[in-house]
């Protein structure tokens, strides 16, 4: 038996447009002109607290609130599957693999991503921004995971498509594999040492045998 623990956005489900127009659209109203999709994508990746703080620290609480009432009403209109993600999860599961995300985002929209796709049944459970104090790249949510799962670190595998993912697993002390399809792209994860590199969610099958 083996652990797999997965990020959300940008791994699972293909959030990228989402994001970048739910950022677009906060920012535009608050900044208007300053900043354009490109810009955006570095905000792919970090909690809404942690990028929020940095743009308007004293604004960050509205602009999170903002951000989210618009995510949330244009969810399944922009939001994509990944090729092969159902599939492979299905066939994970199947071979008695436990299988957990973990995110910075909250429970409550991690769920409706789920529902989208309707994948809920693959996952034992899903840790959210509101059940750790401190978020990836902190090894905390990691952690957390673990001790729920009760599976050796060795056998543990934490993948993502943001540094925050890598590092996070890292700092745990467990395997880590990249996304090829990351929207930051597959040279930006390398500078991370990932252990695997993701081309296909297929992959997956290939490298738990090795775990």
């Amino acid at each position: 038996m083996k652990a797999l623990l997965f990020d959300f956005d940008g791994t699972l489900l293909n959030t990228n447009e989402l994001i970048i127009r739910t950022f677009m659209h906060v920012l535009n109203e608050r900044f208007p002109g300053q900043y354009s999709p490109k810009d955006c994508i570095k905000f792919i990746g970090p909690s809404l607290k942690e990028t929020f703080e940095q743009i308007a620290p004293n604004e960050a609480d509205e602009l999170i609130a903002k951000y989210r009432q618009f995510n949330h009403a244009y969810h399944d209109l922009y939001v994509k599957e990944f090729d092969g993600v159902n599939e492979t999860l299905e066939q994970l599961k199947r071979e008695g693999h436990k299988l957990a995300i973990v995110s910075t985002k909250k429970k409550e929209t991690i769920e409706r991503g789920l529902k989208y796709m309707k994948a809920e049944h693959y996952f034992d459970f899903w840790i959210g921004l509101e059940d750790v104090k401190k978020v990836k790249p902190d090894p905390e949510p990691v952690l957390l995971a673990l001790d729920r799962l009760k599976v050796p670190k060795e056998k543990t595998l934490m993948i993502g498509d943001n540094y925050h993912d890598i590092l996070a697993g890292k700092n745990a002390g467990v395997k880590t594999a990249g996304v090829a399809w990351s929207i930051k792209g597959e040279h930006y994860l390398k500078q991370f040492n990932p252990d695997f590199m993701l081309h296909h969610m297929s992959d997956l099958l290939t490298i738990v045998k090795g775990l």
